[in-house]
């Protein structure tokens, strides 16, 4: 199974117990939330390796509710990654070829110290973004991010009204950091035709303007 085929199970059985579910937040593949317990996040990957676990090890940072999810390995490796998973406190999802999961093993009470900064930011973005955009365990494609729905936004009213200011754009769009985004023009999309009005770019144009 590759990672992307975790995914799905992964997001299935977390939402049956009531969570939201997204893929891809601040470089962690799975991110759930419930109401206003702790953030859950999942690290996807088709075999237990010290990749996954330095991962999973570095997310306890953000919440104290961290699995690993992977498909289902031989008896042996699973026996000696529920012992790892438990002295670590982390939580263990087996991920059969039929697309079930089972919980083999939720995070025991582990309190490292927490990064406040990087548990806010993970937070804002999961909040900002919309909708799901992405699939959890993706490498090397472009990630949509909150940053990016806005800026596709500002690029979709301007091609469709033509040179705007900043102010109409957010009132238009209800995008609040519209300003910025054509200021710095991140992607290459924006010009600025005279003070205080911008354009669709050719790079913008070129891009196209849907998620």
């Amino acid at each position: 199974m590759a990672e992307t085929d975790l995914y799905a199970p992964v997001k299935r059985f977390l939402e049956k117990q009531g969570y939201t579910v997204k893929a891809e937040v601040k470089s962690c593949d799975v991110v759930a939330m419930r109401g206003e317990e702790p953030l859950v996040i999942v690290e996807l990957k088709s075999a237990l390796t010290l990749q996954l676990i330095y991962q999973a090890m570095d997310r306890l940072a953000m919440t104290e509710t961290v699995y690993i999810a992977i498909a289902r390995p031989k008896r042996s490796i699973a026996v000696n990654a529920l012992r790892l998973c438990r002295r670590l406190g982390i939580g263990l999802l087996i991920i059969s070829q039929s697309g079930s999961v089972e919980a083999a093993a939720d995070p025991v009470p582990y309190q490292p110290r927490l990064n406040a900064t990087r548990r806010n930011l993970l937070l804002k973005e999961f909040v900002a973004r919309k909708g799901d955009p992405n699939i959890g365990g993706s490498t090397r494609k472009p990630i949509m991010t909150a940053y990016r729905q806005d800026a596709i936004k500002c690029a979709t009213h301007l091609q469709s009204k033509g040179p705007a200011s900043p102010a109409s754009i957010k009132q238009a769009t209800g995008v609040d950091r519209a300003a910025n985004i054509l200021r710095n023009d991140v992607y290459g999309w924006f010009k600025r035709e005279s003070r205080g009005v911008y354009f669709l770019s050719d790079a913008g144009r070129d891009a196209g303007v849907s998620p």
